[in-house]
């Protein structure tokens, strides 16, 4: 499980250094593909092929899921860091996530998030008072 916020920047050749709590699970290889609102996913290359089973059995004749997948898939790019805890993050990826020097990389459970600083900021402070406010059950009988 991934958790945590770390603060990591680009180098001049766009690799990204995986905080070091993170590079166990990720040495084996990872995929790294656009995320929602602009952020950039990794999962583990085992993670991410459970993911793609799953999709696998999604209706390719339902627009949604074949979008979703399209927009995914051609995105994504296998890596395996070097010997520093370095990824090269592909200029299609940086560019879709408005990464240029300052990161963001937070755990999400079973991924990882890159998101451009100031982004996160915006976002964070967006939603951590709906996150304070919230008196229903997100995840009704887990919380």
């Amino acid at each position: 499980m991934f958790l945590g916020t770390h603060t990591p920047r680009l180098d001049e050749k766009g690799r990204l250094i995986l905080p070091a709590k993170f590079r166990d699970e990720l040495a084996e290889g990872l995929v790294i593909t656009k995320g929602q609102e602009r952020c950039l996913y990794i999962w583990p290359i085992t993670e991410f092929a459970r993911i793609a089973d799953s999709l696998r059995t999604a209706p390719v004749t339902q627009k949604g899921p074949r979008d979703f997948m399209r927009v995914l898939y051609a995105g994504a790019s296998d890596e395996v860091p070097d010997k520093q805890g370095r990824v090269t993050v592909p200029p299609a990826l940086r560019a879709y996530a408005g990464l240029d020097r300052d990161c963001v990389v937070i755990g999400a459970n079973s991924r990882v998030e890159v998101w451009d600083a100031v982004a996160w900021d915006s976002y964070l402070t967006a939603q951590e008072q709906a996150f304070a406010d919230l008196s229903e059950e997100v995840l009704p009988g887990l919380m």
